[in-house]
């Protein structure tokens, strides 16, 4: 019940994002669902270490600078086409996920939020100061479109779509290894790394596969946001940015793909929808936020979920007394 459910779900969700672009007019509204897609993709990285493993990490936003940066510099330095500076970005986020997975093999807790946190800041921080090559604070800019076949993909609609297709097959592979074998390690180090251990399994290596998927994501996802601006700075990436995606973890629902695309569309857009309070939206908005972690600690996904199976409860139980009268 619970896979037809989540199954349902996605499928209703990615019908939705879809059609949205087609039935919206304004290209603002077009660009912030565009970034909802990349919360999506970067979210899903996230969710192998803090959702999955039990993890804490902070550095979100460093992972995504370095995606984004290796992107836009190759791109606008060498003049490199987007689709080749992918694989230079995945390969970032290969090096990143084995260096961030080492530290996770002694440390955990606050102690290892505390560490990606400091990633993070440092990563800010040296973007920041190499001037001649990542341009301080300026940033980059003129960060050319990804071209498909000789069509140049530009423009808020366009690159949406271009969008959802990497959610669509980052999707499908986050899905899988979370039902692999590799996934049931990860989920099982959540609850007791001894207890993997003592299976035969190798600790290490689950840790720093967990960690390096977490990095991969989230470095294409900083790429995709690179090449969807046009322009990236280091104010882009700052300790906000990590926590950001924390708090879109928590409401969606922490380990489940289907929370990862609920918290993502909910914290992109529910703040975009208050603006009619003026100062006050992201007050009412942080309000919403902790009612929600308080009265739903599983997140809005466990309510959706509850929701379809009482509908499939009632549908059942028609049928049975349908069947009856008969």
């Amino acid at each position: 019940m619970k896979k037809i459910s989540s199954v349902l779900l996605m499928a209703l969700l990615l019908a939705a994002l879809i059609i949205l672009p087609i039935l919206i007019n304004s290209t603002y509204i077009i660009i912030v669902l565009g970034q909802t897609l990349i919360s999506i993709i970067v979210l899903m990285g996230l969710n192998f270490i803090t959702g999955l493993m039990g993890q804490m990490n902070l550095g979100t936003a460093g992972i995504m600078a370095l995606g984004a940066y290796t992107s836009a510099l190759l791109c606008t330095r060498l003049s490199m086409s987007p689709w080749l500076a992918m694989l230079f970005v995945i390969l970032m986020g290969c090096l990143l996920g084995v260096g961030l997975g080492y530290p996770s093999l002694r440390i955990k807790g606050i102690y290892l939020a505390l560490t990606t946190l400091g990633f993070s800041e440092i990563i800010r921080l040296v973007l920041n100061n190499l001037i001649d090559l990542t341009g301080g604070p300026t940033g980059v800019r003129n960060i050319p479109d990804f071209n498909l076949f000789g069509y140049e993909i530009s423009g808020a609609r366009p690159y949406y779509y271009l969008l959802l297709a990497f959610v669509v097959v980052l999707m499908l592979i986050a899905m899988r290894v979370i039902k692999s074998k590799w996934g049931r390690a990860i989920k099982a180090i959540k609850d007791s790394d001894m207890a993997v251990e003592a299976c035969g399994i190798k600790l290490s290596s689950i840790k720093i596969f967990a960690f390096t998927l977490c990095c991969i994501y989230g470095c294409i996802g900083g790429a995709l946001y690179a090449h969807f601006i046009g322009y990236i700075s280091p104010a882009d990436f700052t300790t906000d940015t990590s926590i950001r995606y924390l708090m879109m973890l928590m409401i969606g629902g922490i380990g489940s793909t289907a929370g990862n695309v609920i918290g993502a569309i909910i914290v992109n857009i529910l703040p975009e929808m208050l603006r009619f309070l003026d100062s006050y939206y992201w007050l009412v908005f942080s309000i919403v936020v902790l009612i929600c972690s308080v009265v739903i600690p599983n997140g809005l996904v466990s309510v959706i979920r509850g929701a379809f199976k009482r509908l499939s409860a009632r549908f059942t139980m028609s049928v049975r007394e349908n069947g009856g009268v008969k």
